[in-house]
């Protein structure tokens, strides 16, 4: 007698592939018999009220209230006050380096460090410069921008 050509890593693949296709139409049948009790359009929508909060129930028509389009702010608010409050600050140049053409200001109202590039300057500064300047946001943070010297 001869041996059987199936090596049994055969057979456990052929077990495999017979159990995959089992599972499949069963889960095929669940589905069919499963079909006709699907939810409506009407059972899965959700609403919201008035807190935010998600409901069931549709929200009261009587209690709607009127929204104008001109209203509503898409995206960040301008700067309307603080523009000018900044333009003309003051203050001390605590570090500058004429051969890298950089240097920081201490402002003399918030004590905030602000960065300054020599392209920025009106006039030449050095060290414990009283200066006014205005400021820029820069790549990295608020950068003093037209820097004169006071006398």
């Amino acid at each position: 007698m001869s041996k059987s050509q199936n090596t049994f890593n055969k057979k456990e693949l052929e077990d495999k592939k017979k159990k995959k296709k089992q599972e499949k139409q069963q889960k095929m049948e669940e589905r069919k018999s499963n079909a006709d009790k699907r939810k409506s359009m009407d059972d899965m929508i959700a609403y919201v009220d008035e807190y935010g909060n998600i409901t069931s129930v549709p929200p009261d028509p009587t209690k709607r209230s009127k929204v104008n389009a001109e209203d509503i702010q898409v995206g960040i608010s301008r700067k309307g006050d603080t523009d000018v409050a900044e333009e003309g600050r003051r203050g001390t140049v605590t570090f500058f380096n004429t051969s890298k053409g950089y240097g920081f200001i201490k402002d003399s109202k918030t004590q905030e460090s602000i960065f300054v590039h020599i392209n920025g300057l009106l006039n030449p500064i050095k060290e414990n410069d009283k200066v006014t300047f205005e400021t820029e946001m820069g790549q990295k943070g608020p950068m003093a921008v037209r820097v004169k010297l006071i006398n």
